[in-house]
């Protein structure tokens, strides 16, 4: 790979939104429809909170609006809500919020449970749209029933875990949303296995955090844990080559 592409996708990664909390410094900038600006807050060193990654006003980082608990992704839902997916069960659940809708609560709610509950997202709202889409589903493209307020947002590229039985079966999968459009298509990781990666190979130690879609060439680039950065061929289930190796 030429020396500038591999820069421009490194440039375009760090961008790329990433899972609570690891990631939580990739979460999308927001403003509500009333012009106030809303900043994310990891609470790293509070340990009844757990990894938590909170939204609140800018003025007021301490009054929480939402908190996010591991493995949440955020992403921007024009032109003033916020739309997160997180994995919930053997499902994917996908919400929506409208940013001047949500309420402040106060962190002794949820003090001491969250950082060991099941639960992926706390608000004092109810989101505006709330559905999910069971994980599993065969490769190829599949319609969906999309709520109205989330057809607006772009491409969504979510890798999920996938149950490999051997060597050759992949490990992961990436969901790619057309959320306008009603469909998701399911692009098995074809290299993502035993056999391909070799022996020291642990799914679950090593995993795909986020991915996304090159705008020059259309195709799929990301990183993960332990496994450095990667480029997609176009068919989105072959690796093309590696960008950066881990060290």
């Amino acid at each position: 790979m030429a020396e500038a592409h591999t820069s421009r996708l490194l440039r375009q990664l760090v961008e790329v939104v990433g899972p609570a909390p690891w990631y939580w410094k990739t979460f999308p900038s927001l403003r509500s429809s009333s012009g106030r600006k809303l900043v994310w807050t990891y609470r790293e060193n509070e340990s009844a909170l757990g990894s938590l990654v909170s939204l609140g006003l800018e003025q007021e980082p301490d009054k929480p609006l939402l908190a996010l608990n591991t493995y949440c992704r955020p992403f921007a839902v024009p032109p003033s809500r916020l739309g997160i997916w997180c994995p919930e069960g053997r499902s994917l659940r996908l919400v929506c919020f409208e940013l001047n809708g949500l309420k402040a609560f106060d962190f002794g709610e949820i003090a001491g449970w969250f950082k060991q509950s099941a639960e992926r997202i706390y608000a004092a709202t109810e989101p505006i749209a709330d559905f999910e889409l069971p994980l599993g589903l065969e490769a190829g493209v599949h319609k969906i029933d999309v709520p109205p307020e989330l057809q607006i947002a772009e491409e969504l590229i979510a890798p999920v875990s996938c149950a490999a039985k051997t060597n050759e079966d992949p490990a992961m999968a990436l969901y790619v949303f057309y959320l306008h459009a009603g469909l998701v298509e399911v692009l098995p990781q074809r290299w993502f296995t035993r056999g391909q990666l070799g022996a020291g190979f642990e799914p679950g130690r090593q995993w795909i955090t986020r991915a996304a879609r090159d705008p020059e060439s259309h195709c799929i680039f990301g990183d993960g844990i332990r496994i450095g950065s990667f480029l997609l061929e176009e068919d989105g289930q072959s690796l093309a080559q590696w960008i950066e190796t881990t060290p």
